[in-house]
């Protein structure tokens, strides 16, 4: 067949023609709503997130301080602080025992391990034993994750007798710590 036959021939029928038009106007309508949907949906995973960090934001208690030009600044550093890891490490034991201290507990033992699997990483940790009262378990277990330097709750093991917590007696508590250290500075 050549190209003047097909153009003097006999047009399709119109039922082909319709077929044809409304398969093309579906692509058409495919190819803009799909990217239209794809922003929708990238909108509302923004919102979501915008939430979730409004509500982190509201709920973040670090102790911060305003400067003179109302510029909110964290105080301290975010690593442990000392000229060699053993002084690190003794820094890292003393804001543990201090925060017990603090909320009426008292530390039985503690083991500062500066040579662990993560030491070449900077990594410090001190595991301790401590009794301190049922309501005042959070209030340790917040103070030392917020604030300056960083610290990180490894491993939490609570005991404590059902007779003695229900009456406000004390939880045996045995927490590892740990934090990072940069190096001397």
């Amino acid at each position: 067949m050549s190209s003047a036959k097909l153009l003097t021939s006999t047009p399709a029928p119109p039922s082909v023609a319709a077929l044809v038009y409304a398969g093309l106007l579906l692509v058409l309508i495919a190819a803009t709503t799909l990217p239209i949907k794809s922003v929708l949906d990238q909108w509302d995973e923004v919102a979501a997130l915008t939430g979730t960090l409004r509500l982190l934001d509201a709920h973040s208690m670090v102790p911060a301080h305003q400067d003179g030009e109302g510029v909110i600044r964290m105080e301290g550093s975010a690593f442990l602080e000392g000229p060699t890891v053993t002084v690190a490490g003794a820094v890292l034991l003393q804001r543990l025992g201090d925060v017990v201290t603090r909320h009426s507990g008292s530390m039985s033992s503690s083991q500062l391990d500066v040579q662990g699997p993560r030491a070449n990483d900077g990594h410090i940790s001190v595991t301790a034993n401590f009794e301190v009262a049922e309501v005042a378990l959070q209030s340790v277990l917040y103070e030392l994750e917020a604030g300056m330097p960083y610290l990180f709750v490894d491993e939490l093991v609570v005991e404590g007798n059902s007779s003695l917590a229900t009456s406000g007696g004390k939880l045996r508590v045995t927490i590892t710590v740990s934090g990072q250290w940069q190096g001397p500075q």
